[in-house]
């Protein structure tokens, strides 16, 4: 079935900001012959008749796929992991029911010529993520889907989700879309699943919309170039250079604005109904189409085109779509570019550890490893981060040290004369950070007895021992190896869970005994929780609640009933609860923390399994926020535990492995509750509803050195690694700061 969509298009289309600009809207406006309704399992089924004993294959962009799969209702929280894991289940189970494989494709470098587009995007995306706060912050709850953005680490854990679930998945060496474009073309594939007009351009299989995809029938949107061809009178050996005039990520949009100009004044054809950008785009088209194909060619394109120094960002803008064996008749200048092509140096000296890392890269097995060994130059995207708190720094900063510990590890047999390890350049994101160059980070020398092992011991060595090293050296990456013997009795997750609860006690202040409360009972209650049980916690915001409940339990109850208003709030505080925006960022903080824990890990040579350090193993954000909220109230253990007393000894287990951790490195663990302002108000209208003012989650150990069972509220200072970590975020004057985000309670006394 294969059926014109114009109307349906035009309506529904939203604009990609990737790929070439304006074409998205461009084929939807002007040429609905591109765009057709397709049906997968069909096409599939006609795939298998014409090439008999062969899969249909669709290699999927993962990269422009990720807003399409997150579809939980809650982002904002730091993501709903298992729920997510069970939607991309429900995704792989579609196609292999129809008969077709998928290949998933990720994003596994940043090219260099695309920087400045990548910066671009970053900038502007901070500026979203500052007006969700602010959303959150003023209605004290999620945004509207409009406002939605990918919860932080999302990319990294779908790999590691979709090679769980038996996928192959792959990291690409350079840009995901050409190696997608690539794939699809060699491996004569069924077509491409992705949303991304740079498809269009490519001279591959066919490319499907994963927007416009309906999974429980299979049918979505194709885009034919075939057809935009013969619409704009164009070969299909045209579309790069038709691309590179109109701008995209390599060659930017202003650069050839004049010559765009030019070509608009002088078509003849220009549709007063048509927007400027469909004018444009069919003016470029006809200029080439009518001009340079019945002259000289690419000799009169190089006397048009106001290039100057430009020329050969141009041409590699073409060379871009050219994928291999593939040629085109616009290149303006060939030597050059390949006199330019230097072979790479590395920052491995060992061949054979940079082959390992490379093998692993393109198998999705390791994250940063080989971009760190091979260029010395990694980035890390947007966090949903609260730019106006000013006791949480951003993560970037937080885990810093940790990753100059990593960077030593594999750079550990690369020092030069001074016997230093060579510079990281970082392009990490993080609010002040305006990105124009990459920050060079220092690697610093691991504190191990015996000096670092090298690489070759920790990923190729068999030999008895060396796994109890992979361990201590992990411990090492996060100063926590005077806590091995205790975290090695723990089950791998529960230890990973322990690592990182400790770091972030070394290195933010602000981190209390509340936060440390609610991290421990979300994971422990995780455990316990079905998919459809996660997706149903509700997180309600009580200033939302209008009509019958306002006027008659506020304005009856509150005045001649009490007693019966203490009781309803106290049955019903629980889930008459809001989105907190402290617990927004702590969740993210959380998020990348086990990424770095990943890291860590395949630096050391996997000494935990990596099923051990997933998100859906440990985290999920609305329960997060429940429980987060629960503990600043100061509910009792129980409460937070849901009643189950199978995890109160476990419970107390962890948190006393922590508070010991704590005191042996003279971290006051402090309790400084934040409890919501609307049962805090409250409680002043009824004083059976108060309670005791006092901590739930004092520590049951002994400490002998005060003669007493301390309780975590005593001053003390970190010998943590300090340095730009985020320790000593705080002050009365910060926190005067922060109180202006307060809100005034909605009923008055």
């Amino acid at each position: 079935m294969i059926n014109h969509i114009y109307f349906y298009f035009q309506i529904n289309t939203k604009i990609s900001t990737m790929g070439v600009r304006g074409l998205h809207g461009f084929v939807g406006n002007a040429c609905p012959s591109v765009c057709t309704v397709v049906n997968l399992k069909e096409m599939a089924e006609k795939y298998q008749i014409h090439h008999p004993g062969c899969t249909p294959v669709i290699v999927v962009d993962a990269m422009c796929c990720l807003r399409h799969w997150y579809t939980p209702k809650s982002w904002v929280c730091g993501g709903q992991w298992l729920e997510y894991l069970s939607i991309l289940q429900d995704f792989i189970k579609a196609f292999n029911t129809a008969g077709i494989k998928l290949v998933f494709f990720f994003d596994g470098v940043v090219e260099q010529n695309k920087r400045h587009e990548w910066v671009k995007r970053r900038l502007r995306d901070n500026k979203e993520i500052s007006r969700i706060f602010q959303f959150i912050k003023t209605h004290r709850q999620q945004p509207s889907r409009n406002m939605f953005f990918i919860p932080s680490g999302l990319a990294i854990f779908t790999i590691f989700a979709l090679k769980s679930l038996g996928q192959e998945t792959m990291c690409s060496l350079r840009e995901a879309d050409y190696e997608v474009a690539s794939y699809g073309l060699q491996n004569n594939c069924l077509g491409i699943l992705g949303e991304d007009t740079d498809y269009l351009i490519y001279n591959t299989c066919p490319y499907f919309s994963v927007n416009k995809l309906c999974l429980d029938r299979l049918i979505t949107v194709m885009f034919s170039r075939e057809n935009l061809c013969h619409s704009l009178g164009l070969n299909i050996t045209d579309l790069p250079l038709l691309a590179c005039i109109l701008g995209n990520d390599i060659v930017p949009e202003g650069m050839l604005e004049n010559f765009r100009q030019k070509c608009l004044s002088g078509y003849p054809f220009a549709k007063q109904n048509n927007d400027k950008r469909t004018n444009t785009i069919l003016a470029v088209a006809d200029y080439i189409a009518r001009v340079l194909h019945s002259q000289q060619g690419v000799k009169d394109l190089q006397e048009m085109l106001p290039l100057g120094r430009n020329k050969t960002q141009f041409c590699r803008g073409i060379l871009s779509y050219l994928l291999p064996g593939q040629q085109s008749p616009w290149l303006l200048e060939i030597s050059s570019l390949e006199t330019s092509d230097k072979q790479e140096v590395t920052m491995c000296s060992d061949p054979e550890i940079l082959q390992i890392a490379k093998k692993q890269h393109i198998q999705a097995e390791s994250y940063l490893v080989y971009n760190i060994l091979r260029s010395g130059e990694i980035e890390c995207s947007n966090t949903l981060e609260d730019e106006f708190d000013p006791e949480l720094p951003g993560q970037a900063l937080i885990y810093r040290p940790a990753r100059q510990h990593i960077y030593s590890l594999l750079l550990e047999d690369n020092k030069d004369a001074c016997n230093s390890c060579p510079i990281i350049k970082e392009w990490f994101v993080y609010f002040g950070n305006q990105l124009k160059h990459p920050e060079l980070v220092q690697p610093i020398q691991l504190d191990i007895p015996g000096g670092t092992p090298s690489l070759r011991t920790l990923w190729l060595s068999q030999e008895a021992g060396v796994q109890s090293q992979r361990y201590d050296t992990f411990l090492a990456c996060f100063h926590l190896q005077t806590e091995r013997e205790e975290l090695q009795a723990l089950d791998n997750s529960r230890a990973a869970l322990c690592c990182l609860l400790l770091y972030l006690l070394g290195q933010v202040d602000a981190f209390s005994l509340e936060d440390v409360n609610a991290f421990i009972a979300q994971t422990l209650c995780l455990q316990g929780k079905s998919v459809a049980q996660l997706s149903g916690l509700k997180i309600l915001c009580f200033l939302q609640i209008e009509g019958l409940w306002q006027t008659c339990i506020k304005h009856i109850c509150r005045y001649y009933f009490p007693a019966a208003w203490a009781h309803v709030m106290a049955m019903c505080h629980i889930w008459l609860t809001h989105v907190d925006s402290r617990a927004v960022h702590l969740g993210s903080l959380f998020v990348r923390g086990l990424t770095t824990l990943i890291l860590a890990n395949n630096a050391c040579g996997l000494p935990f399994r990596m099923d051990d350090l997933m998100a859906w193993k440990m985290f999920d954000g609305k329960l997060f926020q429940q429980k987060y909220q629960q503990s600043h109230r100061g509910c009792p253990v129980e409460e937070l535990l849901e009643g189950n007393k199978c995890w109160l000894t476990e419970f107390q287990n962890l948190k006393s492995l922590i508070c010991k951790a704590c005191l042996k490195n003279n971290r006051a663990l402090q309790s400084r509750q934040r409890g919501n302002e609307f049962i805090r108000e409250n409680r002043r209208w009824d004083s059976s509803f108060q309670r005791p003012h006092q901590s739930h989650f004092a520590p049951s150990f002994h400490n002998p050195n005060q003669g007493h069972h301390w309780r975590g509220f005593g001053p003390g200072s970190s010998r943590f690694e300090t340095g730009p970590s985020g320790r000593g975020y705080k002050s009365e004057e910060q926190n005067q700061k922060k109180r202006r985000f307060q809100h005034t309670p909605r009923w008055p006394r």
